[in-house]
């Protein structure tokens, strides 16, 4: 059955990547110093997510795990930056096809594209829109939200860069490439 719809498969991903962003998100973090904000391994994981299932899945994982962390963890949503999981996912997931990891090729210019979507990502999601939102939504002080935006669109942009790299290597590795023998 093909329709328009999510396949049972993204479907499924969604489920289990948005609990597992929930679980790094809480438990693989490292404090930056600057209240609020740590240097997050659920990004690396997400933009694995993303590049492997699409932009509507890196879209609600990066919602839906966020949402969930801040639920359960500490009581309460903070959408601004929810929001900006959610279009971090979605930005990098706009970039799948062009990578087609599936292939089992990630190779330096793959690389260098999925970086470079990364870091356009990072930087409008967590150097703009999240300190915008905090200030039109909740009211914060710019000088705060935007060095919290900055420090964490900078940890953001390496974590993503080494580990996300580094994971999508990993993940083009047990994927049989076009063209050789395992594949016919």
């Amino acid at each position: 059955m093909k329709g328009n719809g999510l396949s049972i498969k993204t479907i499924v991903a969604i489920g289990i990547g948005s609990a597992v962003f929930v679980i790094l998100g809480r438990f693989v973090s490292i404090p930056t110093g600057i209240p609020n904000t740590e240097i997050q391994s659920a990004y690396a994981f997400l933009a694995l997510m993303a590049i492997v299932f699409g932009p509507v899945a890196g879209g609600l994982i990066g919602l839906i795990g966020h949402a969930l962390k801040d639920a359960i963890f500490y009581g309460g949503v903070w959408w601004s930056w929810v929001l900006v999981s959610m279009i971090v996912g979605f930005l990098i997931g706009l970039i799948a096809k062009k990578i087609n990891i599936e292939a089992g090729v990630f190779g330096s210019k793959q690389i260098i594209s999925f970086n470079i979507t990364q870091i356009i990502a990072q930087v409008i999601g967590w150097g703009l829109i999240a300190p915008t939102l905090d200030i039109l939504i909740y009211a914060e002080p710019a000088n705060k939200v935007y060095t919290q935006g900055i420090v964490a669109g900078l940890s953001n942009i390496v974590t993503v860069g080494v580990l996300g790299t580094l994971l999508l290597i990993a993940y083009a590795k047990t994927r049989v490439q076009s063209g050789s023998l395992k594949a016919e």
